[in-house]
């Protein structure tokens, strides 16, 4: 039998959009169970880019990706949200008197009044090239996204790519490796002009070596690569030592099972209406990435204002007979009593 958990909301998707969504739930009294298919709290700004700099949350002139996301940890903290990581929602059901059933690989079974959806672009993973055996060295010298950058520190180190991703850890990488070179299929990048401009004034200066061509093999052993397999445009081939390697051949994103739960779809994004953030299915709102409509700007600030809207229209929902009373925190002392701060 599956385990049952019961609770007011169901968030699906730990990223700063769905985190948030936990405070402004929590300031209105409702319970939330967060899940969410990777490992950790964040979402794409922790799995892809924990130190990478944002310059557009307000109030943080600059803060790094996994910064954000401890802050929001931090911040919901009084409400004590429960965490299911390294869970699927394999299925969404909507039951005759309302509610919902949430159903996880992990054979958990949630019972809840309202679901939010705040799963950015869908489940993601990287796309892996196709390189004979690279599955061995995967987690083990073989990256698809940098955590800590200390890892990375006094190794010879390949990135392979020619976009954003490639680009910013070529030139955040290359003051603590012991060397960096970038590979990539053609002298063309699809990256920022001044972060390409930034590569070749490096490649330059003999600080960074930069290789057209594509990998075809990995030589090393028990998990530890020592070297690449180049094959250049001129049909000639190389071996390019290397301890990590980091491809960015981009994402794969999928709705996965979001796909099948009956929500109307435009584009493999899920219609919202503006005033509730709620989808085609009362009860079933969408917030962050995920969501569209007119005007849609996807930035992590418009997902916590539509965070804040979903909460207001959720607590109506979950608590249909109580009169809400708007109120901010700066000055209601009972709000300030659930933060602990009174």
């Amino acid at each position: 039998m599956p385990q049952i958990i019961e609770t007011d909301v169901v968030i699906v998707g730990a990223g700063p959009v769905g985190l948030f969504a936990v405070f402004e739930l929590g300031l209105l009294d409702l319970k939330a169970h967060v899940i969410d298919i990777l490992d950790r709290p964040g979402g794409q700004c922790a799995e892809l880019y924990p130190e990478k700099p944002i310059y557009d949350i307000p109030g943080f002139p600059m803060v790094t990706g996994q910064g954000l996301v401890d802050n929001l940890m931090e911040q919901i903290k009084p409400f004590h949200p429960t965490f299911h990581f390294s869970r699927m929602v394999e299925r969404l059901e909507k039951l005759e008197d309302g509610t919902f059933e949430v159903a996880t690989d992990a054979d958990e079974l949630f019972k809840a009044k309202v679901v939010v959806i705040a799963a950015g672009g869908g489940s993601f993973q990287p796309k892996r090239p196709p390189v004979p055996g690279i599955e061995a060295y995967e987690g083990k010298s073989v990256y698809y996204a940098v955590r800590k950058m200390e890892a990375f520190r006094d190794q010879d180190v390949l990135i392979v790519g020619g976009g954003d991703s490639a680009l910013d850890w070529t030139l955040n990488l290359q003051p603590i490796a012991r060397s960096v070179t970038l590979l990539h299929r053609r002298d063309d990048f699809r990256a920022a002009p001044h972060s390409v401009g930034a590569m070749r004034e490096l490649v330059a200066a003999g600080k960074l070596k930069l290789e057209i061509g594509q990998v075809t093999g990995l030589e090393g052993a028990d998990g530890q690569i020592t070297a690449a397999v180049v094959k250049r445009n001129d049909g000639a081939t190389t071996s390019v030592a290397a301890t990590r390697l980091l491809p960015f051949f981009g994402l794969t994103m999928k709705l996965g099972p979001i796909a099948g739960w009956g929500l109307n779809l435009n584009e493999n994004l899920i219609p919202v209406d503006t005033a509730r953030f709620e989808t085609s299915t009362p009860g079933i709102f969408a917030i962050g990435d995920i969501n569209t409509y007119p005007g849609k700007l996807k930035l992590i600030l418009s997902g916590f204002h539509e965070g804040a809207l979903m909460a207001q229209a959720a607590k109506r929902i979950v608590s249909p007979d109580q009169r809400i009373v708007f109120q901010y925190t700066t000055s209601s002392t009972n709000l300030q009593k659930k933060l602990g701060v009174n």
